[in-house]
This record gives C-alpha cells, structure tokens and sequence, in this order.
C-alpha cells in the first residue's frame, strides 16, 4: 500500500534570537506528527549566539544570499533548499505551545490536497507582554472573528503551504516590509485557482514583541510604504489620526477593569499616535518615490 504521508520542510529564520530559539527547536523536534519533516535554518548574522545554539539540534543550515538584506530573498532561497512537499515558516522566535501545533497547522492542506491553500497559525503573547500587546494579539488573532472583518490579515511568522506554489509564485525580492502580504494578497486575487488562507486557532505559537517608540515608528513607517505598493493606499492623515483615536478608545475600555495595567493607559496615546504617523509617512515616502519615478 503507497505511503500518502507527505514530507515536510520547516524553514526557521534567525536573527539575535538565542533568547528564544532553544525553546523553539525544543518545540519543534516533540512534535506529534504521522509525518517526516526536516528544519532547515538561515541565521541572519547574528552577534549572538543564535547560529550555535540551533547547531546543537539536527538542522541543516542556509546562508543568507549575500548583498543588502531583503527579506523575499531568503525565503526564496530557503523554499529552494527544502525537500518537502508541505513548508512550514517559523520564526525562530514563535515557540510552539504544545505538541499538536505541527499537525493543526497542515491538517487544511492535507485535507485538500489538490487547492492552494495557506494557513497560518494563532499568536499568544509572551508573558512578559505588555497589556496593549496582548489586547492587540486578542484581536489579531484568538477566535478569529475580529481579524475577519477587516481588509486583509495574514502572518508568515508561523504558516504552512505547499512548496510548488511558492515555486511557481516566489516571494517578492525587492519590498522590504510585509513581504508575507504582498504575496498573499496577490496570490489570493489571481484570476485562475487563487490561494486560499485558512486561520489555524489551534496551532499555537508564543509570539510577540515589546517595540519601543522608535521601534514602533520604523515598523509601521515601513508597513506604510508596503501598503501602498501592495494595495495602491495614499497618504491621509486625517484618517489615519481617527483610526488612532478610535484605538485609544479600545485601549482604555481594555485597561480599565484591571487597575494594574492603569499605566498603561497614559502611554497608550502616544504609542496609537507613533504607529498612525509613521504608517502616514511610510505611505507618504511612496507617494514620492512614485512621483520621481514618474
């Protein structure tokens, strides 16, 4: 009788992440899988010691193409250098929560083999997150329902799809942010057979950040630069100061029943205000470069 299981390429990306990429690859090999997979690594030049610690845990390891980081890049080339017919990305800093993430994640594509699908996994913050991070993480992800209402959601931190779609389709080589958007978002509006994303709440991932003002300012400016590559979006900044006020709003009613985190609530204004400003001035920069490319 044919064996059916397919074979499966988990590609880890690292950089600076010896905080937390034990816990992850300890994470991975427990997994609970009817199937093989293999964990191919490309470190990012890391000054820690990220590179060490994954060489400890039977990898295989991918440089990153030389020249300027892009992010495209290195997925390209890791999604090159897998064996499997299923690639799973996670970030060496998403630590699988327990021993059934792997399966819950691919379980969509095995069920329909023959349709281009992407799944992607549930983000719980860490521990030490921030309130406002984890009130974000709820609505990001959790049950679902709020991330389906808006325009469009989708995370590469921890996902699966099959190998020939990204072959067929590789990932942009030239934007620098939102890199996992720009290829969803295309490859889900494409005319013939478009990639269906399926949101997998039971696997489950640890996975979140504590940006600092000046974090916040470069990732959302430079998410405003992709978005309005990806979806043609122009400078507003009326609108994005509403959207800021509409999220203060939330953040208060969040902070509120939890006296603990009051705190909190007098740095919510300035956090909603750097991440709407710099997203407005990552979409103004596209406007420019748009007009001296004209």
């Amino acid at each position: 009788m044919p064996d059916n299981r397919p074979f499966a390429s988990i590609l880890v990306r690292s950089h600076n992440d010896e905080a937390f990429i034990e816990r992850t690859l300890d994470g991975i090999f427990v997994q609970l899988t009817d199937f093989p997979f293999e964990v191919i690594v490309c470190d990012d030049a890391s000054t820690d010691h990220s590179r060490e610690i994954a060489a400890r845990f039977p990898v295989r390891f991918v440089e990153r193409p030389e020249g300027a980081y892009k992010p495209g890049r290195t997925l390209n080339a890791l999604v090159r250098a897998a064996k499997g017919e299923i690639v799973i990305f996670n970030n060496a800093d998403a630590i699988p929560l327990d021993k059934k993430w792997l399966t819950a994640l691919v379980k969509p594509l095995r069920d329909e083999p023959d349709r281009p699908i992407f799944t992607f996994a549930n983000q719980l913050p860490r521990r030490n997150a921030r309130a406002l991070v984890r009130k974000d993480h709820e609505r990001a992800f959790g049950d679902g329902a709020v991330q389906a209402t808006w325009r469009f959601f989708f995370s590469l931190a921890s996902s699966a799809t099959w190998r020939r779609l990204l072959v067929e389709s590789p990932f942009d080589e030239e934007i620098q942010y939102s890199e996992d958007i720009e290829w969803t978002w295309r490859n889900s509006r494409r005319e013939k057979n478009p990639v269906k994303l399926i949101y997998c709440p039971d696997a489950r991932v640890e996975h979140s950040h504590n940006y600092t003002l000046r974090e916040l300012s470069r990732r959302f400016r430079g998410e405003g630069e992709a978005d309005a590559q990806i979806f043609g979006d122009s400078p507003h900044l009326l609108r994005e100061m509403a959207g800021a006020a509409r999220e203060m709003l939330r953040d208060w009613f969040y902070l509120f029943p939890h006296p603990r985190w009051w705190r909190e609530a007098l740095s919510a204004p300035a956090r909603r205000l750097v991440q709407r400003i710099s997203h407005w001035r990552g979409l103004r920069d596209a406007a420019r470069k748009a007009r001296i490319g004209q």
